[in-house]
């Protein structure tokens, strides 16, 4: 049974909340109120570790009130796994939550509490997945070009399994070596970790739904538009051979793993 993270938010060596930066309201004139909120993030169950490696953990991200819009806004992808972000795949909402999750003010606010005060000035890569097949999930560490990366969860409901939880672990060859308890993906859930070569992360094999936009910061432009392009590729790739993808890794074992 996955327990959800309700940990008072914790205060680490190199955090300081009041100096963490915070987004501007939204004017008057506004189209609509903004969906993420620096502020948000000092939520009292937000969790943030600087050790084995830094990471937070952040729940309740999004308002109730833009669940229907972002469901709609989804891209349709028909293939399994995380393609690069395009804004004729999506709806102008997931669009806005794009541009306000890589805006530079709202990166510093993430970055701040990894210890990277710095962060809005790297390039990003947005990729978005809409389902899963049982080879995902492998315990990994992200690519040495990845920064950080952060993950804002879609799902309207998760049912009480540990599948496709995602899982902050202490070492590479066990995934039952839990950090903290594991996220479920639910709606407005945020987690962000700064890549070290021991910030290793997975889940249990899923298949199905699990809706998330995900970005990287990244440490050159060269390296976004070499992992667009083969992002492009697999999902050309899946598009042609779904069901050969589906097969691939479907029996692998709960602690598979590989370094990046």
């Amino acid at each position: 049974m996955p327990i959800a993270v309700h940990a008072p938010a914790r205060q680490s060596e190199g955090y300081n909340r009041d100096a963490m930066p915070i987004l501007p309201e939204s004017d008057a004139s506004s189209p609509a109120p903004r969906l993420l909120d620096a502020a948000r993030l000092d939520r009292p169950d937000t969790v943030v570790h600087q050790q084995p490696f830094a990471f937070l953990v952040a729940r309740e991200q999004l308002p109730d009130s833009a669940r229907a819009a972002l469901a709609a806004d989804f891209p349709a992808y028909p293939s399994a796994g995380f393609f690069p972000h395009e804004a004729k795949d999506c709806g102008p909402s997931l669009n806005r939550l794009v541009d306000e999750l890589t805006s530079p003010a709202f990166a510093d606010a993430i970055g701040a509490r990894l210890g990277l005060p710095d962060l809005g000035r790297h390039p990003t890569l947005v990729t978005i997945c809409r389902a899963l097949n049982k080879r995902h999930g492998t315990i990994h560490t992200d690519s040495r070009s990845k920064i950080v990366t952060a993950l804002v969860y879609l799902n309207e409901d998760w049912p009480p399994i540990s599948e496709g939880c995602l899982r902050f672990l202490n070492r590479i060859d066990d995934i039952d070596d839990l950090v903290v308890p594991e996220i479920r993906p639910l709606y407005g859930h945020l987690v962000a970790f700064r890549r070290a070569d021991n910030s290793f992360h997975g889940h249990l094999p899923h298949e199905g739904e699990r809706r998330v936009v995900q970005v990287a910061w990244l440490t050159s432009e060269d390296e976004k538009l070499r992992k667009t392009r083969r992002g492009r590729l697999s999902r050309l790739f899946k598009k042609l051979f779904g069901a050969l993808d589906r097969k691939l890794g479907a029996g692998r074992d709960r602690n598979a793993a590989h370094r990046d």
